[in-house]
């Protein structure tokens, strides 16, 4: 079921880690950004845009971890962009002869047999430097870091004041840093630097995964992710309710831990 966050700007909300789905109106259709989890789910969503008359004309994909690079024969034949970076590194992956099973490590085994593989990562990467996502509707910021995975980008939506922001800004996961960087934590920081140049132009923000937030939370949710980077940073304990005992994912304490101890091990 879409739900309404702005003008021109719905979401899809998937049962795997409130995964968010993005649909942007525009002329002609409407721009579809990491589209997931499930089969049935992409489906569903297919079904809703044909109701709404409004078919996928572009697809853009915030990152190239395999939850934001799936697609659906249903969803149809548009354009499917991301970063030049983004798009090298998920090429790559579908050049190596064991891809599949690379992929199928890092699948949740409650959903392994329901997720697309078929057309994962077929993603067209824009040319260096581009500013703006090319399609006809409303003008679609990208901002394009080095956080969390190679070639990331957040999209603001100029006008609603929409920001999509991948694998960030999650009110249900703390960070996740790329640890296969040279510099994770600097390139986090940066990352929140950037958002927090835009934070007055954002009237709701959409993480990855978790729930939408209104104007009033995109600072605070900065601020939050800030706090629990400088702490592993600074090889403290973070006082974040996202790995404490209220945590809406007990595992996340599993990932808290492995990211500290590789920091520490990298000195």
């Amino acid at each position: 079921m879409l739900s309404h966050v702005a003008e021109d700007v719905l979401t899809h909300e998937s049962d795997f880690i409130q995964t968010q789905a993005t649909v942007v109106l525009g002329q002609g259709g409407v721009l579809l950004v990491d589209p997931g989890i499930t089969r049935a789910e992409m489906a569903n969503l297919a079904n809703d845009l044909r109701e709404l008359g409004r078919p996928v004309v572009t697809a853009f994909s915030t990152h190239p971890d395999w939850d934001h690079v799936l697609w659906h024969p249903s969803l149809g034949g548009a354009p499917r962009y991301g970063t030049a970076r983004g798009a090298a590194s998920v090429t790559e992956l579908l050049s190596m002869p064991d891809w599949k099973e690379q992929v199928a490590e890092g699948l949740p085994p409650e959903y392994a047999d329901d997720i697309p593989m078929e057309l994962l990562g077929l993603i067209t990467g824009l040319p260096e430097g581009t500013t703006h996502l090319p399609w006809d509707g409303p003008g679609v910021r990208i901002l394009e870091h080095r956080a969390h995975a190679p070639g990331h980008a957040a999209l603001l939506v100029e006008g609603s004041g929409v920001l999509v922001a991948g694998d960030m800004l999650s009110d249900i996961l703390m960070p996740f840093l790329d640890l296969q960087a040279d510099d994770p934590i600097g390139d986090y920081l940066a990352a929140l630097d950037l958002f927090d140049s835009v934070a007055d132009e954002v009237a709701a923000v959409i993480p990855g995964h978790g729930s939408v937030g209104g104007a009033d939370e995109v600072r605070p949710r900065i601020a939050q992710d800030r706090a629990y980077v400088e702490a592993l940073r600074d090889g403290r304990t973070p006082d974040d309710p996202r790995i404490g005992p209220s945590a809406a994912l007990d595992w996340l304490v599993d990932v808290h831990d492995w990211q500290a101890r590789s920091l520490a091990e990298r000195g």
